[in-house]
């Protein structure tokens, strides 16, 4: 029997109704959600309502423990706390019940002469069923800390059953060995808030993501630059090589594209002279292809200063990447990777600095630094490196470094000073004729920061934006268009200046030994899937 609200709009009602009946015949209800089903309405028979609106929770689990441990041996202090049913053993006119929260899990007690009545619903809880309980603490026989449960409320009842997770101890070892029903990957991907409630690595994973973030925002703050917004959508992408997303705009009638780099408006603003330093932490989006370092949808931390130059960038770098280590990781900021040729890390400064030309250098023994566009197809295709139809130089020696180079390089490492003809929005090198002054870092073999002397120079802009026009008309579809506002900007003048873009999401790889990028996105990128 299904319960609905008063609604305005029956016929939506019975349409939705009609779509639930198709797919409970396409997919029959188990034995188990049957029962579930049964035990609601007999809740609800029984005057009950298992969906109420709030619950006065005085104590999350961890601290009911510690008001516990703290408190004079004699005291049994008082609390009320909240959470899912992750276990249940009933033992006739008693039971204990497993209860976990975002603090931990604590065990709670009802015993039927206490609870009178009441203590029959008990028959009509389950596993993954959301309560309340308030009783006071004491320390049982065996030794753990429980809640003696003196009323009790039902705040969700679960209709649908949780994955079985069983634990059991090794006989010779003594460790912990569980047995988890919920181990497949696309399955954990697809229904992340199944996996965040029986998998508490998970949940930890994705709370150091959270305070990496916060801590970045920190640190940027402190320093005193300006957190700002910028538009997701947009006429014109620009500041990176990247396929875009296109969207149409009904009202006005023309394509977006969905933003591939913060990058140009980020600077609009420093020429606008909104504040000498702005970030932004936000979500942008490439239409490429998927792996396990990439994903369509991603979050970026850009941040541009005036009158900075790359060098002082990475000296800032080496110090923002410690404070966050240092703010997930215990000393001494180590982190061992698992699997997949992960290695230990060390954030500890200085980082190594190594060019582009010389990282190639010493790890294919070829120097191209001489070479033009033929000898380096000739040269890539020496190396088995393949190359795409219509790559300029930059992108063959791009595609040399991502093969050859990118996965020897673990402990944190700058590769600096890049050909100009990779970096269309880095400033020319000061004393090295073309290259460019930008560095990238990189760690476990993973690109995690891009960074330029920013060219402020506009015709000098101009001529790049054609350069990469020409690449454009010769089939490299990631070459950058050229922005004919972002140019008239820059003719305004702006000021030198240094930038900084780094991936939230392979950063949290790193400082969580991950070893997908699918890890540490709450909700990937997945195929659609049929649902009952």
């Amino acid at each position: 029997m299904i319960h609905t609200p008063p609604t305005e709009h029956p016929e939506e009602i019975k349409d939705a109704l009609h779509h639930i009946e198709e797919a409970e015949q396409a997919e029959p209800l188990t034995d188990q959600e049957r029962e579930r089903r049964h035990s609601l309405e007999e809740l609800r028979s029984l005057g009950i309502e298992p969906y109420p609106y709030s619950f006065d929770r005085t104590r999350y689990s961890d601290e009911a423990i510690a008001l516990f441990e703290e408190s004079n041996p004699d005291a049994h202090p008082t609390a009320s706390i909240a959470g899912r049913i992750m276990a249940i053993r009933r033992m006739g006119k008693a039971m204990f019940a497993h209860v976990q929260d975002e603090a931990g899990k604590i065990q709670i007690y009802f015993k039927s002469n206490e609870l009178g009545e009441r203590y029959d619903l008990l028959r009509l809880l389950d596993i993954g069923d959301i309560i309340g309980a308030k009783g006071f603490i004491f320390r049982t026989r065996t030794g753990e800390i429980t809640l003696h449960v003196e009323s009790f409320e039902i705040l969700a009842k679960a209709i649908r059953p949780l994955p079985v997770v069983k634990e059991e101890t090794d006989p010779v070892t003594g460790e912990t060995i569980r047995h988890d029903a919920f181990s497949d990957k696309e399955l954990r991907y697809r229904q992340r808030y199944v996996d965040l409630v029986v998998n508490a690595d998970i949940r930890k994973t994705f709370r150091t993501r959270s305070k990496i973030i916060s801590t970045i925002r920190r640190f940027f703050d402190e320093r005193g630059y300006l957190e700002v917004e910028t538009p997701i959508l947009q006429p014109i992408y620009g500041g990176a090589y990247a396929r875009p997303f296109i969207t149409h705009h009904n009202a006005l009638d023309f394509d977006l594209f969905l933003r591939i780099a913060d990058e140009l408006y980020l600077k609009r603003l420093i020429v606008g002279g909104l504040a000498e330093g702005v970030y932004e932490i936000a979500k942008d989006f490439r239409n490429e292809g998927m792996d396990k370092n990439h994903s369509p949808e991603f979050t970026m931390a850009e941040i541009y200063i005036a009158y900075k130059d790359y060098e002082w960038m990475m000296s800032f770098v080496e110090e923002l990447f410690v404070a966050v280590a240092k703010a997930v990781t215990p000393p001494p900021m180590e982190r061992s990777g698992i699997g997949g040729g992960w290695g230990v890390v060390n954030f500890t400064p200085p980082f190594r600095r190594l060019t582009m030309y010389d990282s190639i250098l010493e790890y294919t023994g070829r120097d191209i630094s001489r070479m033009n566009e033929d000898e380096l197809w000739i040269t890539a295709k020496e190396l088995g490196v393949g190359i795409e139809k219509g790559s300029g130089a930059g992108k063959i020696i791009d595609e040399i470094f991502s093969a050859k180079v990118e996965h020897h390089l673990i402990e944190p490492t700058f590769i600096t000073d890049y050909p100009l003809s990779m970096s269309p929005l880095a400033k020319m090198h000061r004393t090295k004729p073309g290259l460019v002054e930008r560095f990238e870092l990189y760690v476990n073999g993973h690109e995690i920061a891009n960074a330029f002397s920013e060219l402020n120079d506009p015709l000098d802009q101009r001529a790049r934006f054609e350069e990469q026009a020409r690449l454009r008309s010769k089939g490299d579809e990631e070459a950058m268009v050229l922005d004919e506002d972002f140019l008239r900007a820059l003719e305004y003048g702006m000021p030198p200046m240094a930038g900084l873009g780094f991936g939230i999401d392979r950063l949290t790889m790193v400082l969580t030994g991950e070893e997908s990028i699918r890890d540490v996105v709450l909700f990937p990128a997945m195929r659609p899937e049929r649902m009952r």
